[in-house]
């Protein structure tokens, strides 16, 4: 049979899955594939799936639905990633014409997957590969780690988690926490400094527990400390997803420094309220959190902080929800993310149901979001007429956009420069207005 040798791959999800979605098409290319822009050009349509909760399911079987629908006999369609772990019968049950099912665990199997597939023609349901292993693979298969968005890379260091958040369903999909090995991370690390890269975001389900796993405590700085030795010419290094509790007075230290590891820290707290953190199962112990970020603001006074809460929790009282607004009013993160709750079968959270009407939930929202975006706004004027540096991603028609050290891809504000910068390059520009996500500024002369 002749080889098929074009792919069309659509990642869906966080920049976890994104990795895994380079790693993938890295592997189709090492076997001689081609990536392709549109389906209609593709021997092979994979969708890397997310899983996480109930929107991004049904995003994922929206676009297994689009592709399923205009796909040719000669095509191979593949479901991969969190949502087929998760529910291996849901997607061919909802979606005609799937080939083939691959889990997140081995998604470094593609290859031999679609050698199965390409050796049974004849077969009349999907090829699964879904085996039964406790931990997501390591880097048996010798491929990068990374995502490369222009001048800025994604670097994952560790995968799955350990955490017993009630809510969530990481650890059902992806099993308990692995590190990679550091030696590893290095290398791929010089990879990108040789390649150009001048921002790399270090992500994993939480980077704090990196190297538990192994033995290791408090090795995330550790870590730290050896990429900015063999990286010297990467001049932004971001942390993403840090756990309540396990943010070290080291690893502060390194974030107060504010050079090369950026003065921003993502720490998703889910809630302000004792009685709702613990139905969460997550930690309570909110004079941690003060006192943690009180020492993060006296190390460094101009760290962004940034947080993610949700609302509608089963249980949650009218009182437990103005104690997380007051909460919100009182530390005045710099960046909020917002979700309702989405009931997740299989979780521990399932006996606790879902309670709580819709209506009321996205009111909830839409408070506690409508705060944000007047912290947001304050916080942002707090910048006219200040210098900042801005990692300059694009430009058209006189106008360039880029990121500030406040800002993470894809999840927080922009910098408007009114003027032309060089792409890819770290500018400095003085801020003159504010909106309530991103700023206006002009170059520096």
């Amino acid at each position: 049979m002749k080889s098929k040798k074009t792919f069309y791959l659509e990642s869906l999800g966080c920049a976890k899955n994104t990795v895994d979605s380079e790693s993938m098409a890295s592997l189709l290319i090492r076997d001689g594939y081609s990536a392709v822009e549109k389906p209609s050009q593709a021997d092979v349509l994979l969708v890397n799936t997310c899983g996480f909760i109930s929107a991004a399911r049904q995003e994922s079987l929206d676009a297994l639905k689009r592709l399923s629908s205009h796909k040719k006999n000669s095509q191979i369609l593949i479901a991969a990633g969190c949502l087929t772990q998760r529910d291996r019968y849901l997607i061919v049950n909802e979606i005609s014409n799937i080939d083939g099912i691959l889990g997140t665990r081995r998604w470094m199997d593609i290859i031999e997957l679609l050698e199965k597939i390409h050796q049974t023609p004849s077969r009349q349901t999907p090829l699964y590969h879904l085996p039964d292993v406790p931990t997501i693979g390591t880097d048996e298969k010798g491929v990068l780690r990374v995502a490369v968005q222009g001048p800025s890379a994604y670097l994952k260091i560790a995968d799955g988690c350990r955490r017993p958040c009630a809510f969530c369903s990481i650890p059902l999909i992806k099993g308990t926490a692995v590190s990679r090995p550091m030696s590893t991370i290095l290398a791929e690390a010089e990879y990108l400094q040789e390649n150009g890269v001048k921002e790399i975001n270090l992500i994993a389900q939480d980077v704090t527990d990196y190297g538990s796993d192994q033995g290791k405590k408090d090795a995330l700085p550790d870590l730290l400390d050896q990429l900015k030795k063999n990286v010297p010419n990467i001049p932004w290094i971001r942390l993403l997803y840090a756990y309540p509790g396990a943010v070290s007075d080291r690893l502060i230290t390194q974030l107060s420094e504010g050079a090369v590891v950026l003065p921003y820290l993502d720490i998703p707290l889910q809630h302000a309220h004792p009685e709702t953190l613990k139905r969460m199962k997550r930690p309570s112990n909110m004079e941690w959190v003060f006192g943690t970020i009180e020492k993060l603001r006296k190390g460094n006074p101009q760290i962004a902080l940034r947080t993610t809460f949700i609302v509608g929790y089963p249980g949650e009282t009218e009182d437990e929800f103005n104690t997380l607004m007051d909460f919100v009013r009182t530390v005045k993160f710099d960046r909020v993310g917002v979700f309702t709750f989405s009931f997740e079968p299989g979780t521990s959270s399932e006996p606790l149901g879902d309670p709580i009407p819709q209506e009321l939930k996205e009111e909830r929202f839409n408070i506690l979001m409508a705060e944000q975006e007047r912290i947001s706004l304050e916080k942002n004027q707090e910048f006219i007429g200040k210098e900042l540096s801005v990692l300059v991603e694009g430009m058209d028609n006189g106008i360039s956009i880029g990121r500030s050290y406040r800002d993470a891809p894809e999840i927080d504000g922009l910098v408007i420069v009114e003027g032309q910068l060089p792409v890819g390059e770290i500018s400095h520009v003085q801020v003159t207005g504010a909106m309530a996500y991103d700023l206006v500024s002009r170059p520096l002369q």
